[in-house]
């Protein structure tokens, strides 16, 4: 056998050998970030065996392989296994990215032209889903270190950018900058925020430090009110000192004269 042969019949091994080892490094990603992100997980074990999040994202690794390579029908089987074991829903052509942590994942829905970056995080009920019947792109972009909270809906083929905060139950419809947190239906942003980890590296998870621009806006209005409210005391006290001051002048001069 000759040596260009060689070459040609162990290529595709090598190729193979390679996809498999990126496969497990991904895969072993999603396992190692849970304990970076969630206090309650105890062990790599638990994490692997007990954390629905994780098994939606395993599926889905095999899955998308199968989607990319034709095998639409089995990939969607796969995908639909998934929902029943995890009760999350992920659409095989959609593309994650690594170290990706679903926490809880009850009712979370991915569709299929959805992007997520790296390192993003998600609660449970959150949806990523589209706005259109037409082909194409349809549903969100999620770059690196996005996270959602508990209940929010992106929905459309807007983008979310790098590090960006989304708040539990808002309505997303619009694209986001990177760094802001969005609040509310439709999702609005209140606040720019530089810092997005810790100093040991990891995450910032304290997204229950969401601004409140109602509650801002009414404590506002209720400063102006207490203001106008004392100046108006000031001027009534004002106006009643002059009406002293002229009737006492009016019976000063009605007694001189008499």
């Amino acid at each position: 056998m000759s040596e260009i042969s060689l070459h040609a019949s162990s290529a595709p091994i090598i190729g193979a050998n390679e996809k498999r080892a990126k496969l497990l490094s991904t895969v072993w990603g999603d396992i190692a970030c849970v304990s970076q992100r969630d206090p309650a997980a105890r062990g790599m074990l638990e994490v692997l065996l007990l954390y629905p999040g994780v098994h939606a994202l395993i599926f889905h690794r095999f899955a998308h392989r199968l989607w990319r390579a034709g095998f639409k029908f089995v990939g969607r089987f796969v995908s639909w296994f998934a929902r029943l074991v995890t009760n999350i829903d992920i659409h095989p052509g959609a593309t994650i990215g690594e170290r990706v942590f679903i926490d809880h994942g009850a009712g979370v829905v991915i569709g299929e032209t959805a992007i997520v970056g790296d390192d993003v995080t998600m609660y449970h009920g959150v949806t990523l889903g589209g706005t259109s019947w037409a082909a194409g792109k349809r549903h969100p972009t999620l770059e690196d270190g996005v996270l959602i909270g508990a209940g929010a809906k992106i929905l459309g083929p807007i983008t979310v950018g790098a590090r960006a905060r989304i708040g539990a139950n808002s309505v997303v419809i619009e694209d986001v900058p990177p760094e802001m947190t969005v609040v509310g239906i439709p999702g609005r942003i209140v606040r720019e925020e530089r810092r997005r980890g810790c100093a040991d590296g990891r995450i910032d998870l304290e997204h229950h430090l969401i601004p409140d621009p109602v509650g801002d806006a009414m404590a506002a209005l209720i400063d102006r009110i207490d203001f106008l409210e004392a100046r108006f005391s000031h001027l009534q006290l004002k106006v009643s000192n002059a009406a002293s001051e002229a009737k006492l002048v009016r019976e000063t001069n009605g007694s001189a004269e008499r």
